[in-house]
């Protein structure tokens, strides 16, 4: 089997498909890729038994099909020293024997006999496909992630929740401090069901998405799901269970409504939090009807900082308290100029959401109080 390949292409796919495979594996042949020739199309695949991604690209002076497993590590090694060169492979099919040429020199390794690759899995007779434009499933993903939970004692937190009506899909997650609903209208499945994607292959698939404009193509069972996005494909398992009724987690009577410049509040909290404590990161929040004030303090290392927020409040003056680094990361995750804060009582949670929801969008945030001593 011999084939030439654009050197820096081959490395970016490479790269790509290297964000499934774990860095250490339970069976050994998934420490590589697997490399299938079929005509002028190259495959690259890696998987760690739950996420199998592949990558395509184009090849030249391919002569004869066949696959070949190939160290992950050495390949990528190889090809971020000559990313910039055209590459010869020559495999033969019998030794395992693998020979690289570039411009000045070769390369000459062992590969591994393909066959031992596990195959992907083959999704359900009942399975269901929709196509959804990337721009969605991106802002999707991106809108959510970073509420996951990262605590295995509830796996089912762990992942995002796809929550498919027929005229929008909904995008759920929490970590039990904090809960994001995103539901996006921008296309229309035609159909209910719904899924946990876990985090990792969310985050493979917010990789991939990047620039891409068109539609991704996903076909999901009961048990997994295939993205399909330009040169990629991505499967992978879903986390079994039953996601929480998170419509009754957040409030609908939050009376008082406070409107604030998200940056300036978001400034704000960097500065004070840095002297908050860091075994609670406590800010505590004094509100009055023309300015926020926050205060934060360090009672171990006898530290403590206070700034105030000019902001438009309608409500009784209110003192409560949040986890400052969760404050930040939910105003960095709301992207319009001024964000809405609707409260009831110190002792309810904080519902937040943009003072302009984009079209066909609708974002909420919701982040529980803590105690103030």
């Amino acid at each position: 089997m011999k084939f030439n390949v654009e050197g820096k292409t081959f490395q970016q796919q490479l790269s790509a498909v290297s964000k499934v495979i774990n860095a250490k594996n339970a069976l050994s042949i998934l420490d590589n890729f697997l490399l299938k020739v079929e005509g002028d199309r190259l495959s690259i695949t890696g998987s760690d038994q739950e996420n199998v991604m592949t990558a395509y690209m184009t090849i030249t002076e391919s002569e004869g099909d066949g696959a070949i497993a190939v160290s992950a590590k050495r390949l990528l090694e190889i090809t971020k020293e000559i990313s910039s060169q055209p590459l010869t492979f020559y495999i033969n099919d019998e030794t395992k024997e693998i020979d690289i040429r570039f411009l000045n020199g070769h390369f000459n390794f062992m590969g591994v006999d393909a066959t031992e690759y596990p195959s992907r899995r083959a999704l359900e007779e009942t399975h269901r496909t929709m196509m959804l434009p990337a721009p969605m499933v991106l802002k999707g993903v991106e809108n959510t992630l970073f509420a996951v939970s990262t605590d295995n004692v509830r796996p089912i937190m762990t992942g995002i929740y796809w929550d498919i009506h027929e005229n929008d899909v909904t995008f759920v997650s929490s970590d039990t401090h904090k809960l994001v609903r995103y539901v996006n209208g921008e296309a229309q499945p035609g159909f209910e069901a719904s899924f946990i994607l876990p985090s990792k292959p969310a985050n493979i698939l917010k990789g991939l998405i990047g620039k891409e404009e068109g539609d991704i193509k996903i076909d999901f069972d009961s048990k997994g799901a295939t993205f399909e996005i330009g040169d990629y494909l991505l499967s992978c398992l879903f986390i079994n269970g039953n996601y929480p009724n998170y419509n009754r987690v957040i409030p609908t009577e939050n009376p008082f409504e406070m409107t604030i410049d998200r940056v300036s509040l978001l400034t704000a909290l960097r500065r004070v939090s840095i002297f908050a404590a860091k075994s609670s990161n406590l800010v505590v929040l004094e509100i009055q009807p023309n300015e926020i004030i926050l205060h934060a303090q360090d009672l171990d290392y006898g530290t403590s900082a206070e700034e105030r927020v000019s902001c438009d409040y309608e409500g009784n003056s209110m003192t409560i308290g949040f986890n400052g680094q969760f404050m930040i990361e939910i105003l960095n995750n709301l992207h319009d100029d001024s964000v809405v804060i609707e409260l009831s009582e110190p002792s309810r949670p904080g519902l937040y959401k943009p003072l302009q929801q984009p079209d066909n969008q609708n974002i909420v945030i919701i982040q529980m109080p803590m105690q103030v001593i």
